[in-house]
């Protein structure tokens, strides 16, 4: 199986790269945590991983003004295209993006001084070679900075359990590949030695929980419920239940109210 055969799938589909606005509702209010752990300087190099529609590299190519730059990397060939086409409208010349996998590809443009990462670092099927990986493209003393959730039972919002009754369990990840998804580095424990693994030093975890107020659709909706995995012939059923799922956090007035639950990690390349 070819690195990340799966989630190049998953994040290429086009129903993924529609809906990914909508999830950023979520991901927007934890960009100011990642960036205050990072701390850009000025005149900084840096590489986002899994940089989806280009926010969080927007965010950092402000910080490392005037002369940094920010290169956001992203499996999604859908999603750097919408990074591309923000970044243009906004005229910032000191950010690019491209498609590519950084658990295996060498990305042009390094050393860097620093790496970035808002949830786009949990879709790697070999975790400690994808952070080796990340890890070689920083200078020495370089800087790894990543949000990534705290487990899916911390989380109840995430849809996953509700839906689990109409979709097929995947098969075992296949030998040397790791499970990927959301939650595959919650075990803060487990996360760590990843790193370690990898080679980084200095590590440091921060958990964190942000009480936001958004639309039921920016977690799931029922278009979303095709690309789950959910076949035509539940999708009634599956929608009722998503819907139940959902009640839960309605509010007399207003939006839904939901408690995310993650943790921010850093690290230094030796």
């Amino acid at each position: 199986m070819a690195a990340n055969e799966v989630e190049r799938k998953r994040w290429n589909d086009e129903q993924a790269v529609l809906n990914w606005p909508k999830r950023e509702r979520l991901t927007d209010r934890v960009t100011p945590y990642v960036i205050a752990a990072l701390a850009p300087q000025a005149g900084e190099k840096v590489l986002d991983i899994g940089c989806g529609g280009g926010k969080l590299s927007l965010a950092a190519a402000e910080r490392v003004r005037p002369g940094g730059k920010v290169l956001g990397a992203d499996i999604s060939e859908g999603m750097v295209a919408m990074a591309a086409g923000r970044a243009a409208e906004a005229k910032a010349k000191s950010v690019t993006f491209v498609a590519t996998d950084a658990q295996v590809d060498k990305i042009k443009g390094g050393p860097f001084d620093a790496a970035i990462s808002q949830f786009g670092v949990m879709f790697f099927d070999e975790p400690v070679a994808a952070f080796a990986n990340i890890r070689e493209h920083l200078k020495q003393g370089g800087r790894l900075a990543f949000a990534c959730w705290q487990p899916a039972a911390a989380n109840a919002w995430f849809v996953g359990a509700a839906m689990a009754p109409f979709i097929t369990p995947p098969p075992p990840p296949a030998p040397g590949k790791s499970p990927t998804g959301p939650f595959s580095l919650g075990d803060p424990t487990r996360t760590r030695g990843v790193l370690t693994e990898a080679g980084f030093v200095d590590i440091t975890r921060t958990a964190r929980t942000l009480a936001v107020r958004v639309a039921e659709d920016t977690l799931a909706n029922a278009a979303m419920l095709g690309f789950l995995g959910v076949p035509p012939a539940k999708l009634k059923a599956a929608q009722a239940a998503m819907d139940a799922h959902f009640a839960k956090f309605r509010q007399a007035t207003g939006l839904p109210r939901y408690e995310l639950k993650f943790q921010v990690f850093t690290a230094r390349n030796p």
